[in-house]
C-alpha cells in the first residue's frame, strides 16, 4: 500500500481545507494549470474533454429547439458598450481595454468582450426588417474576459469558455416562454448529465443581470454547502432593442421593437462537478460526462498473454464505451489504481493471469469503491448497468447533501445560527426590499440564490424586518 499513501497524501483533506483540496484536484487530476498570465489558466486535455462533452450535449439540445450557432467579434467598441446604461455600469469594473493596434493608438477604445449583448444587438439591427424574419435564435461558443479581482481555476478565472445565446422575438410572451425553455434545458444538463440537483427560480432585482427585466437561474449546492450558479437565462424585454434600434415591421405594418433573451453556461460547471462530487481520493465523474468511462488495468502485465487479453477486452469495450488501457510499465498496479481514482474514472477493470484462467475480471466502481468479479461473457452488459447505476447514485448522493444542508429560518437569530452551524441553503420569507437583502448579506455573508418557482409558506413575516411577506427566498453563501 506504499503507493497509495504517497499518492493520496498530495491531496489536502476535504474536511480540513476545502479550498486547498479543490486546487489540489484541479492540478493533480490534470484538469488545468496556472499560466504566467496572472488569473488565467490553461485547460489541459482531460479538463477540456469534460467541457467538450458538456458542449456536445448542450449543443444538441439547443439545436433541437431551433437554435443556430454563429460567431461574433471578440472586440467591442466603447460607444456600443455605452448604449445600455445599466449594462455598462454592471460590467465596467471587469472590462479589459485595447487602446493600440500595432504601433498606432486607436481612435476609439475597444473592450475585450465580457459578454456580447451589445454586438449581437448591433448586428440584429442590420439583419432584421420584418416580423417574418423572426425569431432569431442564435448562440455562440466562445471565450470571454472579465478582470476578476480574485480568481480560482474554473470557478472564477479572468478568461473562461462558455456559450452565450441571444434571441429576439416578435412578442414579449414568446420571448418569456423561450427564456424558460432554455432554463429547462439547463436543468436537464445539470441533473441528468452532470448528476447535480438544482434549485430553479428567479433572481431578485438586486441579483439580476445588468440590463435584464428578469433573470432566471439554476443553482446547485457544493459539498461544503456553498451555492454555485449553474446557468442563467435572462428576459430583456425591449431594454436593449430600443437603444440599439432592433426593430421590425409588425403584422399591422407598424414599426415595433423586438423582444430579447440571453442565456449562458460556462466552464464553471467543471468546478461544480469537482466540488459537488469529489472526495479524498480525488475527482469523481458522472459517467455521462466522463472522458474515460472504463479504464482497463492489467495486473502482472509482464506475464505471458495478460497484455494481449487486456487489449482484446479494451478493443471490444471501445465499441460501446469510452475505454482506455493503462499498460505503462514503470508503475505498479497499485499506483495505477490510485491514479485513475484521482482522475475520477467511473469504472476500473482489473485483469490478471488468474482472472484470465477463470474467464473473469474485477470491476471497481469509483463512486462507492465496491468491487465485483464478473464473467468476461457478461462484462459488456454489467458495465452498461453499472454506468447507469453510478450516474443515478451520484445524483442521489448530491441530493442527500443538499437536503441535509437545507434549513428554515423565521428570524435572523435562526438564520445566523443555521448558516454558521450547517452551511447551505436557508429558506426564509422575504418582504421584497433590497435593504433587507443587503442587511442579510452583511450579517451572514449569504446572498439570495433565487425566489424558487416552487414556493412554500414558512411564516407571515420577513425574516429580516418582520414586515408582512409573501415570497419565499432561498439564501446561501456562494462561489
Amino acid at each position: 500500500m506504499g503507493d497509495n499513501k504517497n499518492f493520496v497524501k498530495d491531496i489536502t483533506n476535504i474536511e480540513e481545507d476545502f479550498a486547498q483540496w479543490y486546487t489540489d484536484i484541479v492540478l493533480k487530476a490534470e484538469l488545468a494549470d496556472y499560466t504566467d498570465v496572472k488569473g488565467f489558466i490553461s485547460i489541459r486535455p482531460y479538463g477540456y474533454a469534460i467541457w467538450e462533452n458538456i458542449q456536445k450535449y448542450a449543443d444538441k439540445k439547443f439545436k433541437e429547439i431551433g437554435v443556430k450557432n454563429l460567431s461574433m467579434p471578440v472586440l467591442i467598441p466603447e460607444s456600443l458598450l455605452n448604449k445600455e446604461k445599466d449594462h455598462v455600469k454592471g460590467f465596467a469594473p471587469e472590462v479589459a481595454w485595447v487602446t493600440e493596434g500595432g504601433e498606432n493608438k486607436l481612435e476609439e477604445r475597444l473592450c475585450v468582450r465580457p459578454t456580447s449583448e451589445t454586438i449581437f444587438c448591433n448586428m440584429y439591427s442590420k439583419w432584421l426588417s420584418s416580423w417574418r424574419d423572426l425569431p432569431f435564435l442564435y448562440n455562440q461558443w466562445c471565450n470571454v474576459l472579465r478582470w476578476e479581482k480574485e480568481t480560482r481555476p474554473f470557478l472564477r478565472s479572468r478568461e473562461f469558455l462558455w456559450q452565450e445565446g441571444h434571441t429576439i422575438h416578435e412578442t414579449a410572451e414568446e420571448a418569456k416562454e423561450f427564456t424558460l425553455k432554455i432554463l429547462d434545458i439547463y436543468e436537464e444538463i445539470l441533473e441528468k448529465f452532470l448528476s447535480l440537483p438544482v434549485l430553479k427560480g428567479q433572481k431578485t432585482e438586486t441579483e439580476k443581470f445588468a440590463g435584464a427585466e428578469a433573470t432566471y437561474t439554476v443553482e446547485t449546492l457544493m459539498h461544503d454547502g456553498r451555492a454555485l450558479q449553474g446557468g442563467t437565462s435572462h428576459y430583456f424585454g425591449q431594454n436593449f432593442a430600443k437603444p440599439f434600434e432592433v426593430k421590425f415591421q409588425n403584422r399591422e405594418g407598424k414599426e415595433e421593437y423586438a423582444y430579447q433573451t440571453s442565456w449562458g453556461i460556462s466552464t464553471r460547471l467543471i468546478g461544480a462537478i469537482i466540488m459537488a462530487h469529489g472526495d479524498n481520493r480525488g475527482l469523481k465523474l458522472p459517467p455521462q460526462v466522463a472522458p474515460i468511462q472504463v479504464i482497463v488495468v492489467p495486473v502482472a502485465q509482464q506475464k505471458e498473454g495478460v497484455i494481449e487479453k487486456a487489449t482484446e477486452i479494451t478493443n471490444s469495450l471501445k465499441k460501446e464505451f469510452r475505454t482506455e488501457i493503462d499498460i505503462r510499465d514503470n508503475y505498479t498496479p497499485g499506483y495505477k489504481f490510485n491514479y485513475w481514482e484521482m482522475k475520477g474514472v467511473p469504472i476500473r477493470l482489473e485483469i490478471g493471469p488468474r482472472d484470465i484462467e477463470n474467464n473473469q475480471c474485477v470491476l471497481v466502481r469509483r463512486d462507492t469503491l465496491e468491487k465485483e468479479n464478473v464473467s468476461l461473457d457478461n462484462v459488456q452488459k454489467r458495465i452498461s448497468e453499472l454506468l447507469e447505476e453510478i450516474q443515478r447514485n451520484m445524483f442521489e448522493m448530491a441530493k442527500e447533501n443538499t437536503i441535509k444542508r437545507t434549513t428554515i429560518a423565521k428570524n435572523m437569530e435562526e438564520f445566523e445560527k443555521n448558516i454558521n452551524e450547517n452551511q447551505g441553503y436557508v429558506k426564509t420569507m422575504w418582504c421584497g426590499s433590497s435593504e433587507c437583502e443587503e442587511k442579510i448579506h452583511e450579517l451572514t455573508g449569504a446572498k439570495s440564490r433565487c425566489i424558487p418557482f416552487e414556493q412554500e409558506h414558512i411564516a407571515d413575516t420577513c425574516v429580516c424586518c418582520g414586515k408582512p411577506a409573501t415570497k419565499m427566498v432561498v439564501w446561501g453563501r456562494q462561489y
